[in-house]
């Protein structure tokens, strides 16, 4: 979804462990050295422990992929939680052996594997089993894993094992009754997160690798991130996706530290303030308390001067004791002036009423108020609201997209939004008006300006549209029928410019997709040349179809 608008050929930050993407910290170098050499020189153990999200699987996955000798037979176990049979039988099927016969049998299976492994190595082959998660494996399991390494020759162990571990496997292997295995093991590496400078090149090693040609985070934002995660690799991948989407959402091609606390916030389900923040909030609660203290006595001490009871005192001691003078008529001044006007306190904020209205705002209630604006009633406790709509002739569209985007299609639509908290709260958005919007929070209309609900929405929205042959189809090169001459006729309506030579013709063909692309290029969405369900529904807002709810006046009834 984001990618096009960054510059990039897919996403950098996916969480699954792609080679590709390998980012050789000195850590991550020194450990990828280590499995080399186990695989290439050692026998027995290597084992390779680090926290979770720390790189251990994509270390192996490059290490399977490109570093490999080419004389190597590899049996991966991703999945340890298994008995012993089970655990056999997996290395077996691994490496295609055959076992003829009793493949319950535990001696069954370790004489195959036997075989096989004494087979590979007068052929001049060596054979590795790596096994992942490990700290799962049972004792009873890695004591059968330890029995494995007594096949050998007088010269050499016929089988390399390298076990891939969280912390927990080096708490596992250094109990007693393990003490054997641990004392086999060849090689050990513990992998660390990275550092505050390994984090940054890490965020734009992959920004690289994904095509970006600019700078994408700023460096307060990569401080952010460093903070966050605290160095660990997918943590920073989560957070970097999310805050990419929110950039998106947003469309600010830089992304900057608020947009990573939004992101962290959406991801960890709460918003985490920057250590600066809070030394602010706690200096800012001191001095307040200071102010406060100094009003509080200086109100004592006007309290005590203005005592009825010390001013008569006061001056019952500085007049002489004479006969009292006759009383003067009250002065009123004359230059009294009014007081201005108290300024109205201002409403509360976007965030304070989603805070206030939770019980609101989940799905039901944003439903509620969307069938509303097409006149329907929602019904809740039985059919979907999708299937709900689909009686009303409509279709439901879940996407991610940019406010410009949402704004181009013109319809009501359901949107997410995350407060400060990190809870997450169903509204719909009924209508634009310039830079202020309004939302529907849980049936209660409220106005806001756009940037701020920008500042707590990641893009995620659902409409309805109704399709104008009554089926959400995309129409791409070799479509017939009803459908493409609707789109012929709507393009040429929209604009001469879009007219096809044939507009009576009900075939999809190489003009109308070049035409389709004409007009995805000019409303700035993805140039494909397929009129899928954003490309028809910015086509329907254009041409102000009868019943249809708008987010705005369309432009054809302006013209």
């Amino acid at each position: 979804m984001y990618t096009s608008f960054f510059g990039l050929n897919d996403k950098p930050f996916s969480i699954t462990p792609d080679p590709r993407y390998l980012f050789l910290s000195e850590r991550h170098g020194e450990a990828l050295a280590h499995l080399v050499y186990g695989v290439t020189e050692s026998g027995g153990f290597i084992q390779l422990t680090g926290e979770v999200g720390t790189g251990k699987t994509t270390l192996v996955r490059s290490l399977l992929l490109n570093r490999m000798p080419d004389n190597a037979d590899v049996a991966v176990v991703l999945n340890p939680q298994l008995s012993v049979i089970e655990f056999l039988a997996t290395i077996c099927e691994e490496l295609h052996i055959e076992v003829p016969h009793n493949r319950g049998s535990a001696k069954a299976l370790t004489d195959a594997l036997n075989q096989h492994l004494l087979k590979a190595h007068a052929e001049g082959r060596r054979t590795i089993l790596v096994v992942d998660e490990a700290q799962n494996l049972t004792p009873a399991v890695l004591e059968q894993v330890r029995l494995l390494t007594n096949l050998e020759t007088a010269k050499q162990k016929l089988l390399q094992i390298i076990l891939i571990g969280q912390e927990e496997l080096r708490d596992l292997l250094a109990r007693n009754d393990l003490r054997q295995l641990a004392q086999r093991i060849t090689g050990r590496y513990h992998l660390e997160p990275l550092s505050r400078e390994e984090s940054s090149s890490y965020i734009e090693h992959r920004l690289k690798v994904a095509g970006s040609l600019g700078e994408v985070f700023d460096a307060g934002a990569k401080r952010e991130i460093f903070r966050l995660s605290q160095g660990v690799p997918r943590l920073i991948n989560v957070i970097c996706d999310r805050a990419l989407l929110g950039g998106y959402a947003q469309e600010s091609r830089r992304i900057n530290a608020r947009l990573i606390r939004q992101a962290a916030a959406e991801v960890k389900g709460q918003l985490e303030y920057s250590p600066w923040i809070r030394r602010s909030a706690i200096a800012a609660g001191l001095v307040g308390i200071a102010i406060i203290a100094a009003g509080v006595w200086s109100v004592l001490q006007d309290d005590r001067i203005a005592s009825p009871e010390i001013v008569a005192a006061t001056i019952a001691q500085e007049l002489p004791a004479t006969e009292p003078e006759p009383l003067l008529e009250p002065v009123v001044a004359s230059n009294a002036q009014t007081p201005p006007p108290e300024e109205p306190e201002p409403g509360p904020t976007l965030d304070e009423q989603l805070q206030l209205a939770a019980d609101l705002t989940n799905a039901d209630y944003a439903l509620a108020a969307l069938f509303e604006t097409w006149g329907l009633e929602y019904r809740t406790g039985g059919r979907s609201g999708c299937a709900q709509a689909g009686d009303a002739g409509l279709t439901c569209l879940y996407q991610r997209s940019s406010w410009a985007g949402l704004q181009q299609m013109d319809r009501p639509a359901m949107l997410t939004l995350v407060d400060k908290n990190g809870a997450s709260h169903s509204v719909v958005l009924t209508a634009i008006f310039g830079d202020s919007a309004e939302l529907s929070i849980g049936g209660v209309r409220v106005s806001h300006p756009v940037a701020e609900i920008t500042r707590v929405w990641f893009g995620n929205f659902m409409l309805l549209w109704r399709p104008p042959t009554g089926a959400a189809i995309s129409l791409g090169r070799g479509s017939q029928g009803a459908d493409v001459a609707w789109l012929r006729n709507s393009l040429a309506t929209i604009d001469a410019r879009y007219a096809s030579a044939d507009p009576n013709s009900e075939l999809f063909d190489a003009e109308l997709e070049d035409l389709v692309r004409l007009f995805q290029r000019e409303h700035r969405l993805d140039v494909d040349g397929l009129a899928g369900q954003q490309t028809q529904i910015i086509i329907n807002s254009l041409l102000a179809v009868e019943g249809t709810p708008r987010l705005s006046t369309p432009r054809l009834a302006q013209e």
